[in-house]
């Protein structure tokens, strides 16, 4: 599901709209999903690009052969994802994982880079799109409806992508992707990816254990960011009225959203402290600090939607 949703959502185009209507198609396109569903279809994918890093596999699999010892990593695994992650070879699976949703990220932003740019530039005067730009996007109510509707559909697989996605579990081979590591701290989707895959390599992740693979793809943070980045984008197709306002949502929050949110469930924020340092004076009292957080402002009333989906939490 994420890899047939992400395909279609980096053919939106990058700014440059001819007219209107061709905005509302990228915005019905970039709509196009249920956010649970997707942030399932992360983790999953997430699991099946583990296990195309041999080390990984192999590592897991070691554990195998005694069928004690298997059945208590898989009891552990499933009581406790985290424990995936100590696994040998987690931090080649994990830097595979990260690399390659990493590249999706990419090319969204660099989308929503464009977009945003592109609806403050139709507004221009020598713009000869300016005419249809400034004009009220009509029948606002329904295509906000549309939307809705768009978001709350369930999305199917295409059979191809289906059948290369099957085939890359099973094989360890078929996905495109770069040989990387990734040390911990790894976020829990990241972590959930490792658990399904180190199943699926201790052959417990078929059919019969649908269970727990089932609860292993749920995971709050990445769902929760997925459902803001929703409400904002109805929020800003609600205030939003000219032609060029709907863009700058298109380019917020679809393209700049679906960046963040990717980027969020598998990447972790690292903060680095220097080292201490010896000083002859009294520390100096400690006053409050303000700080000030400057976002690209959004053309006339949709200002205020401006925030990432993560910020809103």
């Amino acid at each position: 599901i994420y890899v047939a949703f992400l395909r279609e959502a980096e053919t939106i185009q990058p700014g440059g709209f001819p007219d209107a209507e061709s905005i509302q198609a990228a915005i019905r396109k970039g709509a196009s999903y249920e956010p649970a569903q997707l942030s399932r279809g992360l983790i999953a994918y997430g699991s099946i690009i583990a296990l195309q890093s041999p080390e990984f596999v192999a590592g897991v699999r070691q554990f195998a052969a005694d069928p004690v010892q298997r059945q208590q990593m898989i009891a552990q695994i499933v009581a406790d994802p985290a424990y995936a992650a100590t696994l040998p070879g987690a931090d080649a699976a994990a830097g595979l994982i990260t690399a390659t949703i990493g590249k999706d990220a990419v090319a969204m932003r660099a989308i929503a880079e464009a977009v945003e740019a592109d609806a403050y530039t139709v507004q221009e005067r020598n713009d000869p799109r300016r005419r249809w730009a400034v004009t009220h996007v009509p029948n606002r109510e329904v295509r906000l409806e549309g939307a809705k509707t768009l978001s709350a559909a369930t999305m199917l697989p295409s059979g191809d992508e289906s059948s290369r996605l099957f085939t890359a579990a099973n094989t360890g081979q078929g996905l495109s992707v770069e040989a990387s590591r990734k040390a911990p701290p790894y976020t829990p989707a990241l972590t959930r990816s490792l658990a399904i895959a180190a199943l699926a390599a201790l052959g417990a992740a078929g059919d019969e254990a649908r269970a727990n693979t089932d609860a292993l793809v749920v995971e709050t943070n990445s769902e929760f960011c997925l459902n803001m980045s929703k409400l904002m984008l109805f929020q800003c197709l609600a205030a939003s009225r000219p032609a060029y306002e709907d863009m700058f949502c298109l380019g917020r929050h679809v393209a700049r959203d679906l960046a963040t949110c990717t980027t969020q469930a598998v990447l972790t924020t690292s903060i680095t402290v220097g080292d201490p340092e010896e000083t002859s004076t009294p520390p100096a009292a400690v006053s409050p600090v303000s700080v000030t957080l400057t976002q690209t402002p959004a053309p006339s009333p949709t200002a205020s939607l401006n925030t990432s989906p993560s910020s809103s939490r």
